[in-house]
């Protein structure tokens, strides 16, 4: 397959997961928001919004405070910002027009009408009417996306380079969106600190806000049985295998991908990625929140970011 073919897949199937995962993370940022506290408590959680999305320097440049409904704003509609919802949306949309004669006519139809569907919904204030219900629609059309790729497309390389996209954006994006909770707060998270008063009750709110932004809360349920707790949810979206949306699940689906198209000259990324997965596979969430959740999941991100630069170097940029 040629590099520039494979970048446009690539990316399609990164903008597209990007998108919905930018509506998680402001779901569970919104919904925590109408919790009580005090303003210099939500300022700083939109704040750390801005701060995991390293868009604090962009936002500043535009607005004069951090409030609720600006940084929604910036991070959904405002196309100025290459990593809003809205330019997301476009930019997957441009990239599978690039390749229209590889995709299936389904695939390339959805992408287009979630692009038309998407202006039309910011025309007629969605957003600003009901947020939640507008995230939901966010990450119905992603969930449409990937179904209509596994639905129809040939599992060729194409199809592994799709999938490749996805997971390795889903890693990155499911480590910021946890992270957003930590970042609320003023110190890292080494366990739960039950001298605390009232923090199991104020902890189940965010935590179960965590996990329903991530379909999540049903998993919990089943897999544990009993009260959330920080580092069991922790331990589900980090360790667990057989949890969709989890760092490990994620690693895995990139690692199995890079297999299946590769070839001799991407050792590197391939090398990255199976140190990147073994670690998970092996870790313990005791041993990870040692050294600080916070901290793990900064590493972890540079990881994951290296990772897409050496497939970036290894099959996406075309030769010279």
């Amino acid at each position: 397959m040629l590099s520039r073919t494979a970048d446009h897949l690539f990316w399609m199937s990164r903008y597209t997961e990007r998108a919905e995962n930018t509506a998680r993370m402001l779901n569970v940022s919104y919904d925590t928001s109408m919790l009580p506290m005090r303003p210099e408590d939500a300022e700083r959680a939109w704040q750390g919004v801005l701060s995991i999305s390293e868009l604090v320097p962009a936002y500043q440049a535009r607005y004069r405070q951090v409030t609720r409904d600006n940084v929604l704003f910036f991070m959904v509609a405002d196309e100025t910002n290459p990593t809003s919802i809205v330019s997301c949306l476009r930019a997957a949309r441009e990239n599978a027009r690039a390749v229209r004669g590889t995709l299936t006519t389904e695939v390339w139809e959805t992408q287009n009408q979630t692009w038309l569907a998407l202006r039309k919904q910011l025309q007629d204030g969605a957003l600003e009417k009901d947020p939640g219900q507008f995230f939901e629609w966010v990450k119905y059309r992603s969930h449409l996306s990937r179904g209509v790729v596994l639905g129809t497309m040939l599992q060729d390389e194409a199809f592994n380079f799709l999938r490749l996209g996805t997971f390795l954006e889903r890693a990155d994006n499911t480590a910021r969106l946890l992270d957003v909770r930590f970042h609320a707060i003023s110190r890292d998270y080494y366990g739960t600190d039950l001298s605390r008063k009232g923090a199991q009750q104020f902890d189940f709110y965010h935590w179960s806000a965590l996990l329903h932004s991530v379909s999540a809360f049903e998993v919990y349920r089943k897999v544990y049985r009993d009260v959330i707790t920080p580092e069991r949810v922790a331990e589900l979206l980090v360790l667990r295998a057989d949890m969709p949306r989890s760092l490990h699940a994620c690693l895995r689906e990139v690692v199995y991908n890079l297999k299946v198209v590769a070839h001799e000259g991407a050792l590197d990324s391939q090398r990255r990625a199976g140190r990147l997965l073994a670690d998970l596979q092996y870790g313990q969430i005791d041993e990870i929140l040692e050294t600080g959740l916070h901290a793990y999941l900064t590493q972890f991100l540079d990881r994951v970011n290296q990772l897409g630069e050496f497939i970036a170097k290894d099959y996406l940029v075309p030769e010279l």
